[in-house]
């Protein structure tokens, strides 16, 4: 592959910097860029004597070993975005993003969090260490800031930003206040910042509410994530215009289902229903499985106005007390919701599964139903537990034939993880009065092995349709849009394996071959303990993310060879993606291009990685309002994590994590054992280590930071 000099010396000096100031030679740069030959080795040269003319590097033994210049004014490394951490300490990563580079507060100069910037580097005089200079801003972050408004005196206007969201008071000129009063909360965006010893100029976009309302807190999380609320006036008016009655020529050309008896099983406050199911068995034993699917590529246009919208936001976001839906109310809860007892268009997968799981027949086909049941799960859990409905005998079907595909799935690779999900019940002001754990029932793993034999089965069809051409395969033939997830690191599942061998808990991984089934046998050994959910939490966050993309690996965590997201077009972009692109192939059109669909999967990905953040902080901020309540109340709980800063400690029942400071143990100077990972006291030998029981004190809360402090009780 052809590559540039601008391409080349930024290899050249992202190869240099990771190995600090040795020199290196040539020899061994021209092999680990693998260009040793004819013209790749030609452009190597040139490059590496550019940067040296540059006086960028510098070189010895008649130029065969370099090495990078540190003069800090000759040397200019490649650019890359900048976070601050709350001591207002800057990092920016550059290349391949595995090299970060430490930009002390005082050389920030005019960046903001989620900035572009040129960044200069140098020796720290003290520590040897390298360290930067932000030199330039390429490109503003254009990021949604959040904070404080603060109005002292007659023409004193500033915002303080919350510390997630920037590192800098901002000054408002009364004109760009939207009559925001004194301590409410707002979004923000820059005007303009001229000095690094001036403020910089904000403009408000947005007043939340008062500061510490629970309106103001919930969409401040929104913000911090770069997540909007509400839908531009142009969006909510064109989707109003969308017509409500189905077209006589949709009726004509779509198979009618609307005499069969479909059920939709949701949360009891849910209203955006998108997946119907049916079921029955044939005279050969077998189940035929029908997945119904709300048409929403029907409504939403490639290129409309709405579909611009739904693609901003990438998906539905489930806070603690709201949804903030992808599509307007008018489809979400009512247009496309497979309501009961009204007539919808559909996207259906009809699937004929053995007893033993396999699929031997299926066909994705556009369909109307009219469903007849809605169930909570709680009403579907009843009825699989035998209490008389019109359902008992598709349950019982169901029922089974789950309960197969879940043993087969785990059987053949699926990662069993038990992750705890927590629930809050508030009062009409939002403040939470108790916190416990979502109870996973039957119901539920029905409904999800019905939506992934489904997710499965409408991938696989994509490479049967490829084999039937007789073509070699490439990534021009049928592009599709995969949803993947890579092996996890082997080095982070060791680090697991040290943390838990205390334990007596065994993890053998020692190649970067892993195979599910050692992560399965270790969550087995941890079943039931008292460490289970952190444990599962350690395996989650130690395995790749699952991405989108038109190359597809597999889905690891599932053990599938073909995976893609078809059953939640109302809250997911990507499966109206794979909607259209199902579509355009039945009827012999091209669908999105290769290219496309790998900027596609860029985008949804992080806004997906936007949604689930600000899920989890809506999450943490409930808990830790429910803590705040309780200051000086002691409970039970497990430890959790071990740190050289202290303890974190679960409490018991209410998966409320807080930390106590190794400062707080005042009955012995303790020390963090990095083998053992605990804390052992120096003289009196207490030791502190992960799953240890532990009663602890609420000692403080921050709503700001969201922070839980504890004492040992």
């Amino acid at each position: 592959m052809k590559r540039t000099k601008k391409e080349i010396e930024k290899f050249i000096l992202d190869f240099l910097y990771k190995h600090g100031d040795n020199f290196i030679p040539v020899e061994v740069l021209s092999t680990a860029l693998n260009m040793q030959k004819g013209a790749h080795r030609k452009q190597l040269n040139k490059a590496v004597h550019s940067l040296i003319a540059q006086n960028v590097l510098r070189s010895r033994n008649r130029g065969n070993e370099i090495k990078l210049e540190q003069d800090p004014d000759k040397l200019v490394l490649a650019d890359g975005r900048i976070t601050f951490n709350r001591f207002s300490v800057g990092f920016v990563k550059i290349g391949d993003g595995t090299t970060e580079i430490r930009i002390p507060r005082k050389k920030t100069g005019l960046a903001l969090p989620g900035d572009r910037v040129t960044v200069k580097v140098s020796s720290d005089g003290r520590t040897g260490k390298q360290e930067g200079k932000v030199t330039g801003i390429v490109s503003r972050g254009g990021r949604i800031y959040v904070g404080t408004f603060k109005k002292e005196g007659k023409n004193q206007l500033y915002i303080q930003p919350d510390e997630k969201s920037a590192h800098i008071n901002f000054f408002v000129l009364a004109e760009n206040t939207k009559n925001a009063k004194n301590n409410d909360k707002v979004t923000f965006e820059l005007v303009d910042w001229i000095h690094p010893k001036s403020l910089p100029e904000a403009r408000i976009t947005e007043v939340l509410g008062p500061s510490g309302s629970n309106d103001a807190a919930m969409l401040s999380v929104l913000a911090e994530n770069q997540l909007r609320s509400s839908f531009p006036d142009d969006v909510d008016s064109f989707a109003e215009r969308v017509a409500t009655d189905i077209p006589k020529s949709e009726y004509k050309r779509r198979l009618d289902l609307r005499g069969e008896t479909v059920f939709t099983i949701d949360p009891e406050d849910a209203k955006d229903f998108d997946d119907a199911l049916n079921i029955s068995v044939l005279e050969n034993g077998n189940y035929y499985l029908g997945v119904h699917i709300a048409d929403v590529s029907h409504y939403v246009q490639p290129d409309s106005i709405l579909d611009r919208e739904a693609y901003s936001r990438g998906t539905s976001v489930y806070l603690v007390d709201r949804v903030i839906p992808m599509l307007p109310e008018k489809l979400s809860n009512g247009v496309c919701s497979l309501r009961p007892n009204e007539e919808k268009l559909t996207y259906s997968c009809f699937m004929e599964v053995t007893p033993k799981g396999k699929v031997v027949r299926y066909s994705v086909e556009e369909t109307i139903i009219s469903s007849s049941y809605r169930l909570s799960y709680e009403e579907a859990q009843e009825i699989i537990d035998g209490k008389k409905h019109d359902l008992s005998e598709p349950m019982r079907i169901l029922s089974e034939m789950t309960r197969m595909l879940t043993a087969k799935r785990f059987r053949e690779g699926s990662i069993d993880l038990n992750t705890p999900e927590p629930r809050f019940e508030l009062d009409e002001n939002g403040k939470p009065l108790n916190v416990y754990l979502k109870k996973r029932l039957i119901a539920h793993r029905l409904v999800e092995e019905c939506m992934l034999l489904a997710n499965k089965t409408v991938a696989l069809q994509i490479e049967q349709m490829r084999k039937a051409t007789g073509k070699k395969a490439s990534k021009d033939l049928y592009p599709f849009f995969y949803r993947i997830h890579d092996k996890p690191d082997a080095e982070k599942l060791q680090n697991i394996a040290e943390t838990v061998k205390p334990l007596g808990i065994s993890l053998d991984v020692k190649t970067d071959n892993v195979k599910p089934g050692q992560i399965n046998e270790l969550l087995d050994q941890i079943k039931g303990k008292p460490l289970e959910y952190t444990v599962n939490e350690l395996v989650l966050r130690s395995m790749a993310k699952a991405v989108y993309s038109p190359k597809n690996i597999g889905h690891f965590g599932l053990g599938f060879g073909y995976y893609a997201h078809f059953t939640s077009p109302i809250r997911r972009y990507p499966d109206i993606i794979v909607h259209r692109l199902l579509k355009n192939y039945f009827f012999g059109i091209p669908g999105y291009s290769f290219e496309e669909l790998s900027r596609f999967g860029t985008d949804c990905s992080e806004r997906e990685k936007m949604a689930v953040t600000a899920e989890r902080d809506s999450i943490k901020l409930k808990q830790v309002e429910f803590m705040s309540e309780r200051i000086g109340m002691e409970f039970n709980g497990v430890i959790s994590g071990v740190t050289e800063r202290g303890l974190f400690v679960n409490i018991n029942d209410l998966y409320c994590e807080g930390m106590v400071s190794v400062s707080d143990l005042k009955d012995d100077y303790y020390v963090y054992d990095q083998k053992r990972h605990c804390l052992s006291g120096r003289h009196g030998g207490k030791t502190y280590m992960l799953g240890g029981d532990v009663r602890v004190k609420v000692i403080n809360t921050s709503i700001e930071q969201r922070q839980i402090d504890f004492e040992l009780a």
